[in-house]
């Protein structure tokens, strides 16, 4: 079996290190913050179709993502944490399945904190926003994760917190498991998937059981 795991709301929350790098990239560049609400609802999509969304001007974008990045990169360890029973679930799936991590967020960063985290080395595969052309909600992430691993008759599932990871899952031709731990709401998750668990732990008991 192969399990791929989205990590904001899925793996991790970093919601304070987000919300702060908005912040941050707003002043510098003097222009107002936007509502903290609106940006939660947009995390699981790159930082270009966030800031599109929240009414920066095209030409604007590129230098809010650097200056948002150059924040983020010093305070990502600092304010981001494990989500309860996150750990757990690495842990559990490591022991029956080959894991990967399919995410938007930067790679580069992302590893960084999985090291920070001591899970990294459970993970073969790590595909970020800079490994792709197009992010979830298109299936080229959990493609190319793919073709790093061997899949040969192997289930292959997808488990994250937004409707991005599932449709990518689909799109893929792959399985897939919505956790209520992140940013979706169980009525947008069932319109994507059926099955729906409370974390990533579940997710894993759910898969173990699977393989018996």
């Amino acid at each position: 079996m192969i399990i791929l795991f989205d990590l904001d709301g899925t793996l991790i929350d970093s919601t304070e290190a987000i919300l702060e790098s908005f912040e941050h990239s707003f002043d510098f560049h003097k222009l107002p913050r936007r509502d903290n609400e609106e940006i939660k609802s947009l995390i699981g999509y790159p930082l270009d179709i966030m800031y599109k969304e929240l009414g920066v001007e095209k030409e604007s974008i590129s230098d809010l993502i650097a200056t948002y990045k150059g924040h983020y990169r010093d305070i990502s360890t600092q304010k981001t944490v494990l989500l309860k029973n996150a750990k757990e679930a690495i842990e559990l799936a490591s022991r029956f399945a080959t894991l990967g991590i399919v995410t938007t967020k930067t790679g580069h960063y992302s590893k960084v904190l999985m090291e920070h985290f001591g899970v990294m080395h459970h993970f073969e595969v790590l595909i970020g926003r800079e490994d792709v052309e197009n992010p979830k909600p298109h299936a080229e992430p959990i493609t190319k994760a793919l073709q790093k691993l061997d899949i040969k008759n192997r289930e292959v599932w997808m488990i994250g917190d937004t409707k991005l990871d599932l449709i990518a899952a689909k799109s893929a031709n792959v399985n897939s498991i919505g956790v209520l731990s992140g940013y979706d709401k169980i009525e947008t998750l069932k319109m994507f998937t059926n099955v729906i668990l409370n974390d990533a732990l579940e997710a894993a008991i759910y898969l173990q059981n699977r393989k018996k």
